[in-house]
């Protein structure tokens, strides 16, 4: 995996749509290329974020899961 993200995000204790809502709001304010983390405790947001990353072209880097906590690396796409 990637080492430093360029922004962090917790999502923790919100449910889907929001950790989308605001992965998509961070990602806007990223230049291309890129890292953003994010974090979710929502079960869906797995499935939630592989979709979002097919759908938008935001290369989803890498998911990792301790516990209850995924954490997602995507990249924002040129």
């Amino acid at each position: 995996m990637q080492g430093h993200p360029d922004k962090r995000i917790d999502c923790l204790g919100l449910f889907c749509p929001m950790p989308i809502v605001k992965t998509r709001e961070a990602i806007r304010e990223l230049a291309p290329g890129q890292v953003l983390e994010m974090m979710s405790d929502d079960p869906a947001s797995d499935a939630d974020m592989h979709a979002w990353s097919q759908r938008t072209g935001h290369p989803l880097l890498g998911v990792t899961r301790d516990g209850a906590v995924y954490r997602f690396l995507i990249r924002k796409a040129g």
